[in-house]
């Protein structure tokens, strides 16, 4: 057992150690922005490390892996900070804060963006709109590119470009030793392919480069329907779906609208030809009487803030997923009765849609398993946090939908969405590929020094 001091000691040895090699600042405890500097978008995470390492280049992030890994000390990366459950900072740890390395070019020959490891979604996508280009996102611009791509990004744009992995080109990464090495389709090759779909578990990427596409303008928006209509809704949003082309990709789901009720949105994305987009408007509001419909043109970048509304920093969240291959009468209706117990007027359900190119990919092609036509069904409780409201209401509804969809669902589940303590579902997740994910595991971190999202054990 390593004793209190021990460790201690080790903190001291390391802090001094990172303090006399870094670029960038390294905050404790007793410095007076260190409360702000560790806390992350899910305010419930209130986790307490040792040390933030806020790295100023990417020199400083194989220092700050080298120096933490010698000193015995745990390993978390911070990019977006946007894990639900705050795997980004590990108590009594040191936290690789990337979010000082946010530069990104574009190179609008090529068609492709070189973006640092603390990028943001949102700064991705303005820097590619400025050239008329679109890279493949989620579908908040808040949350990180590098974690989103490393475990999966299903977004608004699915069905034409695939997943944010898919569109990976190269990425640099730093791994456990301390030392750099470059993952691609010709170096690295099979670190590359764990990379993508397979997180954070092999080392920090400090850069990576995205393949952009040509589109300026979407139909994009929300159509809001009441609860009643909600089973009548689902059933046309099935059929839709089913029959959409690869340019149509249309998210679902439910959230509290201004009087606390929980309303149905489908919010599209049609990325095809401009004089087809008003029948397709037209048919997802015709799927029942919306109570709202502001669908129109709009920038790929203007789409993606959508649902910023909705992803608030220091709200207090947990959260669960299920994938499942269709929205069907009985998946309906647990999201409808759900929906209408929901316990706090900040909770919501995100159907996100899987198909077209994203579907076409050999599943052995990448690390990410599952690459058939669903949707991923998105659980968020979310409430403020005050003395009157300790979260477990929330949790519980959260639970109880997740255990209601889990008779309808896929195995597994979407590895960036599962909890640390869901190994089973993990491993579950990424069906064929699983077996060669964790010989990489032990090929390239045999000391599970990056126990990141999804959490992968060697």
């Amino acid at each position: 057992m390593t004793s209190t001091t021990s460790v201690s000691a080790q903190a001291a040895a390391a802090l001094s150690e990172l303090r006399a090699a870094l670029i960038g600042d390294v905050l404790v405890s007793t410095d007076p922005n260190y409360d702000t500097v560790r806390r992350v978008w899910n305010g419930a995470a209130d986790h307490h490390p040792a040390m933030i390492a806020r790295c100023a280049t990417e020199q400083d992030v194989a220092l700050a892996v080298r120096i933490a890994r010698e000193n015995g000390l745990p390993i978390s990366v911070r990019g977006g900070g946007h894990d639900w459950a705050g795997r980004a900072v590990r108590d009594g740890g040191v936290v690789i804060d990337l979010r000082f390395l946010r530069a990104v070019t574009v190179d609008p020959y090529s068609s492709s963006i070189d973006a640092q490891g603390g990028t943001t979604a949102g700064i991705v996508g303005a820097a590619a709109d400025r050239h008329g280009l679109v890279a493949v996102t989620g579908t908040v611009k808040a949350v990180g590119i590098t974690g989103l791509t490393l475990g999966g990004g299903y977004g608004l744009l699915a069905g034409k470009h695939g997943l944010a992995l898919d569109n990976l080109l190269s990425a640099r990464v730093v791994l456990a030793d301390g030392s750099q090495v470059t993952a691609s389709q010709v170096e690295n090759p099979d670190l590359f392919w764990g990379l993508r779909g397979g997180g954070g578990n092999f080392g920090v990427v400090t850069r990576a480069t995205y393949r952009l596409h040509p589109l300026r303008r979407v139909l994009s928006g929300m159509v809001l329907f009441g609860l009643d209509q909600a089973r009548t809704v689902l059933r046309g949003y099935r059929e839709l779906i089913a029959a959409a082309p690869d340019e149509l990709t249309v998210m679902t789901g439910f959230f509290a609208g201004p009087d606390g009720q929980a309303l149905l949105y489908l919010l599209p994305s049609w990325s095809g030809d401009p004089g087809r987009a008003q029948g397709h408007a037209t048919r997802i509001s015709s799927l029942g009487k919306p109570i709202s419909a502001q669908l129109g043109p709009m920038t790929p970048f203007e789409a993606l803030g959508l649902l910023d509304a909705v992803v608030v920093d220091g709200r207090h969240t947990t959260a669960a997923n299920r994938q499942v291959t269709e929205v069907t009468d009985e998946v309906a209706e647990v999201l409808v009765d759900a929906a209408a117990r929901i316990t706090s007027p900040f909770s919501g359900v995100f159907v996100h849609h899987f198909h077209g190119a994203a579907a076409r990919v050999p599943v052995t092609s990448t690390a990410f398993g599952l690459r058939r036509d669903h949707n991923l069904i998105e659980v968020v409780g979310t409430w403020q946090d005050r003395p009157s409201d300790d979260g477990s209401a929330h949790r519980a509804w959260t639970a109880a939908l997740d255990g209601a969809l889990a008779p309808h669902a896929l195995p597994g589940g979407y590895p960036n969405l599962l909890g640390p303590e869901e190994h089973d579902r993990v491993l579950t997740a990424y069906g064929p590929n699983a077996s060669r994910l964790m010989a990489l595991k032990r090929q390239y971190d045999p000391e599970n020094v990056f126990r990141a999202v999804p959490t992968l054990t060697p």
